[in-house]
């Protein structure tokens, strides 16, 4: 029977016992540990580690988990002992039961913790899916609001909370992997996971540049692991065309870039809502870095796309189509229209496009017969940490339900 061993409770810093996002704690073998923390941490969670029922007082008193999972494959003896232990500390968070569903041991933890008072959640089946998961916590959910005050970018790059996450890009025929977009997150210590809204500066920000070098400088190391893992992939990243208007900016870019034999470039991407008012310095930019093998893509397009039309030589190389045209285009004939339009422009300037988020089967066989080159949205794949995309992206054919 395995038993967990005795090890010092790691606990993620917080700022007092203002509580934001919803804590949990998992009780499991190790690999499920780590699935465990990766998945609620998907879910808006701030995760620990239990690490031996000697350590329950702190995790109560300190931490105060919303959340404990009990997993049954840590041993019935050491799961009752647990269950004894929170109790014995007024543990006043719910208690999530992992196991299979005809175990007598489930059935008999889960009657002992009622019989102790704890909250139980009804068990969680093994095997079980996210949905699953998600409808089994559901009252525990965080609601999807910005961090108020808004976070400081510099106390972020301080502290090394940022890091990026990656969404594949697939051929929309074959499925084949033909990239991944790095999108920046903060994992904060006591809000969890932050979208950029509540903490991407403003372009006259002072430290707007160095958050562009971390996403630089990051990406091209998660490009050498993604090599030794899986082999070379192409990455984008977004950059704000006003990078660029530092005239060392080219050098910058380009010192970032992997000297090995496998890297054939990368991606910048401009948001199209910046192209309007910097149409001079969005060209130079693109054709000073395709010399470089360096290619330019506009993200976030939308209606606005004939603005493009001014440039006479067209120096990019891709088109995004902005998820509130893709989003749900099955049904709205307008949004059709303007994929049509935007795709015969990028057929006249050489350009290939890309459908953002997609979100379901209908859309995607849409964006499909629509003549879409490549696709990028959750019914494929959502955005992953670093680790998580080559395990689950990268390690194993892409696969749509």
């Amino acid at each position: 029977m395995h038993e967990l061993s005795e090890q010092p409770l790691v606990i993620p810093p917080s700022f007092g016992l203002r509580k934001v996002a919803p804590r949990a704690c998992i009780a499991d073998k190790p690999h499920l540990q780590e699935f465990f923390c990766e998945t609620l941490e998907d879910l808006g969670f701030v995760t620990c580690k239990y690490e031996g029922h000697s350590s329950i007082p702190m995790l109560v008193g300190e931490y105060q988990p919303d959340l404990f999972v009990l997993g049954l494959s840590i041993g019935g003896v050491d799961g009752a002992n647990v269950l004894e232990t929170l109790s014995a500390n007024r543990y006043q968070g719910c208690v999530l039961v992992v196991g299979a569903p005809a175990s007598l041991m489930a059935k008999a933890v889960q009657e002992f913790g009622a019989e102790l008072g704890l909250n139980m959640l009804p068990l969680l089946a093994t095997p079980f899916s996210d949905e699953a998961l998600r409808a089994t916590i559901s009252s525990l959910l965080p609601r999807e609001t910005p961090p108020n005050p808004i976070v400081d970018v510099a106390e972020a790059l301080h502290s090394n909370w940022l890091e990026l996450w990656y969404q594949p890009k697939v051929e929309i025929r074959s499925l084949t992997l033909c990239g991944a977009g790095a999108l920046i997150r903060l994992r904060h210590p006591t809000w969890g996971i932050v979208q950029p809204r509540a903490f991407v500066p403003d372009d006259d920000d002072p430290h707007f540049y160095a958050l562009s070098n971390y996403v630089l400088s990051q990406a091209m190391q998660d490009w050498q692991f993604f090599l030794g893992e899986y082999g070379p992939v192409d990455l984008a990243v977004n950059l704000p065309v006003s990078f660029f208007t530092d005239a060392n900016a080219i050098e910058v870019l380009m010192g970032q870039m992997p000297k090995h034999p496998a890297f054939q470039g990368a991606i910048v991407e401009f948001d199209m809502s910046e192209i309007g008012g910097n149409m001079a310095l969005a060209r130079t930019a693109a054709e000073r870095l395709r010399v470089h093998n360096i290619s330019v893509s506009i993200d976030g397009l939308g209606a606005d796309w004939p603005a493009l039309l001014q440039f006479d030589d067209f120096p990019f190389v891709e088109l995004k189509v902005d998820r509130s045209v893709v989003s749900r285009c099955a049904d709205d004939r307008l949004k059709q229209v303007v994929c049509r339009n935007i795709l015969e422009f990028a057929d006249s300037v050489g350009a290939r496009t890309v459908a953002e988020g997609v979100e379901n089967r209908a859309d995607f066989i849409t964006v499909r017969e629509l003549g879409f080159d490549m696709v990028q949205g959750s019914f494929l794949a959502k955005p992953m940490e670093a680790r998580k995309f080559a395990r689950r992206v990268l390690r194993q054919p892409l696969q749509i339900s």
